[in-house]
């Protein structure tokens, strides 16, 4: 019995089969060189085609009227006669056209060695008095045929070859093809240095960019000129300065983060290896006061940590762009951050009067702007004491927010620096706090196109402000 044996049939995925390549793009030096060559060659073609068309007509109006004149001068030239038969005089002085009488039964009257033109029904109709004229082209001889009538029952024929004015058209057309060509490609050449010469710029404007992907270095391109592409590259200046502030900002914001956070940290470890080698065993017992006093001095580190790092996190947070702002009552702001102001200020009074101001903007970052002065004040302030909160227009576009305490008041030294990141004067650095809270209040105002500013209350503690745009609700 035999066995049929079938061959497995090889399974082809959908993907499988040679990789297509990348396609290609073309540069923009290549762009402009084809977009010029090929403004060019359209030109070349319109001004070509129609010089051909007007030489063309023009050559062939001067062949109709050639023979429409020869024809009238031929009719009236006298007559001669030959044998028999007569012929206008016209017909033994013409040799470069041929020339015939036409009868209107189709014979031809032909002088001894002239040629006989082409005669068609055309031709026929004008002899038989049908038609006083006619002029066609004869497509066979490639002839212009003329005819007029030129006695009862006959028809002067005249016809004249093309051959020369076909000749002169195609010489012509081989010139206009030469010139059309070489504008095209000396347009290429031409489009080709415009290309190098005006995208230099681009060049090393790319060049620039490469280098600053590749290292880091955001130092600034030289600029060239006063035209579109050194716009370019001003702005592309002013953005690697913008890049590089943000940078010597994040590297600042590191380094003080990192100074600040190393206090912290070091007590909080020195407090904890205490109560480690306190629980050793062999190891000198920590009374309860003393063990109290650490455990009090961890959750006071631990506090101020959490505090500095929730404000590190505010301040990067505000550094994020945003896009989408919206219409903000800054009084029901400063109503919300007094809210919680009052909850943890204890025996501090709120003396408070605010005007209706509306702006574009965050309410959240407003909210925690207003609320740091609040607290601020209040950590200042002695018990018992009133801190003075104020909200007015001052008549251009702008109102302030005006928080004053009735604390120590600002020395007159520290008053440019209090809304640096991490500055806390000597007397701040007794209390709790981060040294980023007014930090927080000023990049917030900044991003709402306002100013802070610090000064001196009349009540004798410190006057801070917050000035911001917008307009009277």
């Amino acid at each position: 019995m035999s066995q049929t044996v079938t061959a497995p049939v090889p399974v082809v995925s959908v993907g499988d089969g040679p990789e297509r390549k990348p396609r290609r793009r073309i540069s923009l030096r290549a762009r402009v060189t084809l977009l010029a060559a090929a403004c060019v060659a359209g030109v070349m073609v319109l001004v070509s085609m129609g010089a051909y068309i007007t030489v063309y007509n023009n050559l062939y109006q001067q062949v109709d009227d050639n023979l429409q004149v020869r024809a009238v001068a031929a009719a009236q030239t006298p007559q001669v006669r030959q044998g028999i038969q007569e012929y206008p005089g016209a017909i033994l002085s013409s040799t470069d056209i041929q020339i015939a009488v036409l009868d209107s039964d189709g014979a031809p009257l032909i002088p001894p060695g002239g040629r006989r033109p082409p005669i068609s029904q055309a031709e026929l109709d004008v002899a038989r008095g049908n038609a006083t004229y006619n002029i066609r082209t004869d497509v066979k001889t490639d002839m212009r045929v003329v005819a007029l009538q030129y006695a009862p029952g006959q028809a002067l024929v005249l016809a004249q070859s093309l051959a020369p004015t076909e000749q002169t058209l195609k010489e012509l057309a081989v010139v206009l093809a030469l010139i059309g060509g070489g504008g095209i490609i000396v347009a290429a050449l031409a489009g080709t240095a415009v290309a190098r010469t005006g995208l230099r710029p681009v060049e090393r404007l790319t060049s620039a960019t490469e280098y600053v992907a590749r290292t880091g270095d955001l130092r600034p391109i030289p600029v060239s000129g006063d035209d579109e592409l050194a716009r370019l590259t001003t702005s592309f200046n002013t953005m690697l300065s913008t890049v590089a502030e943000s940078q010597e900002r994040q590297r600042q914001l590191v380094a003080d983060a990192g100074h600040e956070l190393r206090t912290p940290l070091t007590s909080l470890r020195t407090n904890l290896e205490l109560l480690l080698s306190a629980s050793r065993a062999g190891a000198p017992a920590l009374s309860e006061q003393d063990r109290a006093d650490i455990e009090t001095d961890i959750k006071a580190q631990l506090d101020e940590l959490t505090q500095l790092i929730g404000d590190l996190v505010e301040l990067a947070r505000q550094d994020e762009p945003r896009t989408a702002f919206e219409r903000v009552d800054l009084v029901e702001v400063v109503e919300r951050a007094l809210d919680r102001a009052r909850r943890r200020a204890g025996e501090i009074e709120f003396d408070v009067q605010l005007q209706p101001w509306v702006l574009t903007g965050d309410h959240a970052a407003l909210e925690r702007a207003v609320l740091n002065l609040l607290d601020n004040a209040v950590k200042f302030s002695p018990p018992q004491s009133t801190v003075r909160v104020r909200m007015r227009p001052l008549g251009d576009g702008s109102a302030v927010i005006e928080v004053a305490d009735s604390g120590p008041g600002i020395a007159e030294a520290d008053l440019p620096k209090v809304f640096d990141r991490f500055y806390r004067s000597s007397e701040a650095r007794t209390l709790p706090g981060s040294g980023l809270g007014l930090a927080i209040v000023k990049q917030a105002a900044e991003r709402h196109g306002g100013t802070v500013y610090a000064g001196h209350a009349p009540e004798g503690g410190a006057l801070m402000t917050i000035r911001l745009p917008g307009a009277p609700a």
